[in-house]
């Protein structure tokens, strides 16, 4: 009998997304506590992006693969791990090591403690499209937010998978969403989505705009992947006593602490990553369920962009993302 291979994404050096090789290897076996996951669709995440750069938390092991996001059918189970799992489709929550586990690839070898069952009502792509933006979300708009009706929220990289999902769930709390985008290309496909407000940030002063928004009180949470020199001007336009979470690092520039005005607001400004939810059971179960419900009821409807990719094109799907056109989540068919 040949031995079985399948093909994977590897990287043997950090780079742009030329360096990202579909190759043909063996067929990888799960260990324990593992399960195989016959992939369907995966959704690409800019973190995978910042760690093919070597510019994210963790560095690349080489040869390095690469995802946190897939959908398909478990085919195989390791030792410790409940044979009913077989044959169920599900997808991956972003909750291993990415320089440990990966998903680019026809199959992917995941920890059972990071696979979930999504509803059946979800098509594969939208069932890859799903944890990495809900769970993010929730972590910092319901559990560190405590997002509650009426709350202004001020969204920034609005157009990103995270972004339209946190403006999903602030309108299903309540909330008052005001997006942000750079250029008016993305406006009106925001407002249809479901924002409140739409601020062009190229067009328009941020602040200025927020505080006429929310009749000059400013925005109660700020939610912003970006940081850099724009961190000025979030604290200008949050509240009194307001937050603002900050889940990324997308600006190449450095990040001034906004003093005088943290001291005149007294704001808290709080790092955060989805990491920390997935590092508590007991989160991670309260959020799996309320995404869960909340896809379920329709509430929340993943966005995938119109640009769609297959695996052979991950090089191309990898410089789309970097060429910052999507609204939603960029998707690779397996």
């Amino acid at each position: 009998m040949s031995q079985q291979t399948a093909k994977i994404v590897r990287f043997h050096q950090t780079g742009g997304p030329e360096v990202l090789k579909l190759e043909e290897l063996p067929l990888p076996e799960p260990g324990p506590g593992e399960v195989r996951l016959r992939v369907r669709a995966i959704g690409l995440n800019r973190a995978e992006v910042m760690f093919r750069k070597g510019q994210y938390l963790v560095d690349p092991t080489f040869p390095s693969g690469n995802g946190y996001e897939a959908s398909g059918t478990v085919e195989a189970v390791g030792e410790g791990v409940d044979r009913a799992w077989l044959g169920k489709t599900a997808s991956t929550i972003p909750a291993f090591p990415i320089n440990k586990y990966g998903v680019y690839g026809e199959v992917a070898i995941v920890p059972i403690y990071a696979v979930a069952e999504y509803p059946a009502n979800l098509t594969p792509e939208e069932g890859t499209s799903i944890w990495m933006q809900y769970l993010t979300a929730w972590g910092a708009l319901v559990r560190i937010g405590q997002v509650a009706k009426g709350d202004y929220v001020l969204i920034t990289a609005a157009s990103s998978s995270v972004g339209i999902a946190a403006i999903e769930m602030v309108k299903a709390e309540g909330g008052i969403s005001i997006a942000t985008t750079r250029t008016s290309a993305k406006k009106d496909e925001l407002l249809a989505l479901g924002a409140d407000h739409v601020i062009v940030t190229d067009e328009e002063d941020l602040a200025a705009r927020v505080k006429e928004i929310t009749t000059g009180k400013g925005a109660r949470i700020v939610f912003d992947p970006i940081a850099g020199k724009g961190l000025e001007a979030l604290a200008d336009a949050t509240a009194q006593g307001g937050l603002i979470i900050e889940y990324g690092a997308l600006a190449s520039d450095p990040t001034p602490y906004p003093l005088f005005t943290a001291l005149s607001k007294q704001l808290t400004i709080r790092g955060y990553t989805l990491f920390e939810i997935a590092a508590n059971p007991e989160w991670t179960a309260r959020a799996r369920q309320y995404v869960f419900d909340h896809l379920a009821n329709g509430d929340f409807k993943p966005r995938i962009d119109q640009r769609r990719f297959h695996l052979s094109e991950i090089v191309d799907a990898h410089s789309y993302m970097e060429s910052n056109q999507q609204i939603g989540k960029i998707v690779v068919t397996v």
